[in-house]
């Protein structure tokens, strides 16, 4: 048995936020109903066509969701929703700020008919506040948090290259939800779960926050480098550059004697510890690379392997698509879309007695009248809806 099988989640969501909540909750085993707009659906089926005609973002958020189309203003709709919501666990909503609230589908209003439920909000900036009523997307969050001012090079700040806020807020919604449906197993009683992407955002820059808050020091835009540590990065070599780090005293003295064979830097003033070695970085560095410059990468990284130093590849995305890693531990399956097969991997979390669902890709609509079916409409009042114009 996966781990929410049994589990109904309505999803009124779009982009990545909801989407990535919900989809790992269908891996697990929850029957997750995606509700669309009709004859548009999520809009992130639009954002590219990379994949055989279809979203890189929406065939990677969107696997085993059944897709039901609605149109939530049509009041046919608003009562298939209801009878919808009566069958289900969980309701996660990342729409516009105030829509879920003007629909009726607040928790306010839904629990005293449905006090089991447990209602996801997802927002931008949560729901007080100056900023409560201001759309929020990935890169705009990503600037409020404070995440561009720490990325990029010196001179340019940049955005982290994938959806960082999106997917940071669809975690935290995961973990709430699955919080509350353990409390729910205890007391019986659902709960209003709210995620505000600066909130999530927020608490992965508590490093750069703290730092500057208490030490009055600014985190340095180190584009290879770490800020708290030295030597960790990358360091070029005869034939490219290699990236390693390391996290204490002691394999500093291991790297002085194994890899740089001059165990007497260990002791040297400029580089006795950490915080020496991250005042003297470039002299370090140009120490490090010197040494470096007559050994290929694949010498240097023998080397770090043999004294046990962590150290890893600045690999593309096409070579993490064919990482041996990957294939040697079976992580690929293969998935059905609308425009053809694709692969995708398993989830991060891996239970030894039963493995993800892994379902497919829905076109939009796909589900809408054996979902209708399932709630007990029949045949003619499916057509009706759809000839009205609410399904």
């Amino acid at each position: 048995m996966r781990p929410l099988e049994g589990i109904r989640v309505v999803a009124l969501e779009h982009a990545v936020a909801a989407p990535i909540c919900s989809r790992h909750m269908a891996d697990l085993g929850a029957d997750v109903i995606k509700i669309e707009r009709p004859g548009e659906g999520d809009f992130a089926r639009a954002y590219d066509s990379y994949v055989h005609g279809q979203a890189s973002f929406f065939v990677w958020l969107n696997r085993g969701k059944r897709s039901v189309t609605l149109d939530l203003k049509h009041p046919d709709a608003a009562k298939l929703l209801e009878r919808l919501i009566g069958t289900a666990d969980v309701l996660l909503q990342n729409l516009a700020p105030g829509a879920a609230a003007r629909l009726g589908l607040s928790h306010a209003d839904l629990a005293p008919r449905h006090p089991k439920l447990i209602v996801c909000d997802i927002s931008g900036y949560g729901e007080s506040g100056p900023f409560a009523n201001k759309k929020a997307y990935d890169l705009l969050i990503q600037a409020e948090s404070g995440l561009i001012s720490v990325t990029g090079t010196e001179e340019t700040p940049s955005r982290v290259g994938i959806s960082a806020a999106d997917i940071a807020t669809g975690m935290y919604a995961l973990s709430g939800i699955l919080a509350a449906l353990v409390r729910r197993g205890r007391t019986g009683a659902g709960a209003n779960v709210k995620i505000a992407m600066l909130d999530a955002l927020a608490e992965w820059m508590m490093y750069p926050l703290y730092r500057t808050a208490y030490g009055r020091s600014p985190m340095p835009r180190l584009p290879t480098s770490h800020p708290a540590l030295a030597p960790y990065g990358a360091h070029q070599t005869k034939d490219g550059q290699v990236i390693f780090g390391l996290q204490n005293e002691r394999e500093w003295v291991t790297f002085c004697a194994k890899v740089l064979e001059r165990p007497e830097l260990a002791t040297d003033r400029r580089f006795g510890n950490n915080t020496a070695r991250r005042e003297h970085r470039l002299e370090l560095t140009a120490l490090i690379e010197d040494y470096f410059a007559d050994m290929t990468s694949i010498d240097v990284v023998k080397k770090l392997d043999a004294a046990g130093i962590a150290n890893g590849r600045l690999n593309e995305p096409a070579d993490v698509w064919e990482h041996v890693q990957f294939t040697a531990r079976d992580r690929w399956r293969e998935i059905d879309t609308a425009g053809g097969p694709v692969r995708a991997l398993l989830p991060p979390f891996t239970f030894t007695d039963v493995e993800a669902a892994m379902g497919d890709v829905p076109a939009l609509g796909e589900h809408t009248d054996a979902v209708l079916g399932e709630l007990g409409y029949a045949p003619e009042e499916v057509r009706a809806l759809h000839a009205a114009g609410a399904v």
